[in-house]
């Protein structure tokens, strides 16, 4: 009877990896969802999910990645404007690093300041505040998350009237020059 409480603790051992493996459960010991994309098609149904409002994305994805560790790629139908209290402009491609209420490392966004264009490198979303900040390098820019709640429609040009994104400006030079 000495090896009773053996078998049933292995048993109890193998129920629970069996369960585990059977489903979709994890066993974690963080607070921030690591599995939630893969139930999520959509990614604007994801970002509320990591503290975010889901117009901070336009509305031409194509499709997207996420990794376990956040790191993620994003890919646009083709790049685009959308005028917010700015003008930004969406690459095809964006990445950088997700996790709850903070995006790092941000590659493929810019917004449009006087007459330059600045790479946004980082978002943070505060709850408690309902701001969203916005960083460019060093510098950031305080904005209300109710800005970002509907996700916005993408345009092929900037506004009417005004110049295009430098590198799109540079392609037509280069196209119309040879």
């Amino acid at each position: 009877m000495a090896s009773s409480p053996v078998i049933c603790g292995i048993s109890v051992c193998l129920l629970l990896v069996t369960l585990f493996s059977q489903t979709n459960l994890s066993l974690s010991t963080t607070t921030s969802p690591l599995h939630i994309e893969e139930s999520v098609t959509d990614i604007h149904e994801l970002l509320p999910k990591y503290g975010f409002p889901k117009g901070i994305l336009p509305n031409n994805i194509k499709s997207y990645t996420l990794s376990e560790d956040g790191y993620f790629e994003i890919y646009l139908l083709s790049p685009c404007y959308v005028q917010f209290d700015q003008l930004v402009y969406y690459d095809k491609k964006i990445t950088g690093k997700l996790t709850y209420g903070s995006v790092s490392n941000v590659s493929g966004i810019q917004t449009k300041k006087l007459f330059l264009w600045l790479s946004v490198t980082g978002i943070k979303a505060d709850k408690d505040s309902g701001m969203i900040e916005f960083y460019v390098g060093s510098l950031s820019e305080r904005l209300p998350a109710n800005q970002f709640e509907q996700v916005p429609t993408c345009k092929a040009k900037a506004c009417h009237g005004s110049e295009s994104h430098p590198d799109s400006m540079m392609r037509k030079y280069l196209v119309s020059s040879m």
